[in-house]
């Protein structure tokens, strides 16, 4: 395992009404919210918000494309949302190693999405069993 304290990867997306659509049919979470432009307007938001598990998604990519990469297995992920995502976002995940253990191939990431203006949409960490 060649992993150190630092290495980082990233991984962006932006995010479409069809994907959307498509994660809202794939989970069966259709809340008027992400899906219904005049309930969005009513709500806090003022407009549709992504699901907030689409955007955390996108972390599971980077770390199964990007960092440790193919053959990685999830052991756990913590997160916070912190900002809405919107339709038309786009979102960069980004996995940073702050922990490598010794005896065993897990590493301990911090875990950010962040949108087109820099700011942090989630945050979290996740423990992961490097292959």
């Amino acid at each position: 395992m060649n992993f150190k304290i630092g290495d980082t990867a990233s991984l962006s997306k932006t995010i479409t009404d069809a994907d959307i659509q498509a994660f809202a049919d794939v989970i069966g979470d259709h809340n008027p919210i992400h899906l219904d432009e005049e309930f969005a307007a009513q709500s806090r938001f003022g407009r549709r918000i992504v699901h907030g598990m689409l955007s955390a998604s996108l972390i599971s990519a980077a770390i199964a494309n990007k960092l440790p990469g193919e053959g990685s297995i999830y052991l756990a992920q913590t997160l916070r949302f912190v900002l809405p995502v919107f339709l038309g976002d786009e979102i960069t995940a980004r996995v940073t190693v702050i922990d490598v253990r010794t005896d065993k191939p897990i590493l301990k990431l911090q875990t950010l999405c962040i949108n087109q203006h820099g700011q942090t949409v989630i945050d979290g960490e996740a423990i992961v069993l490097a292959k």
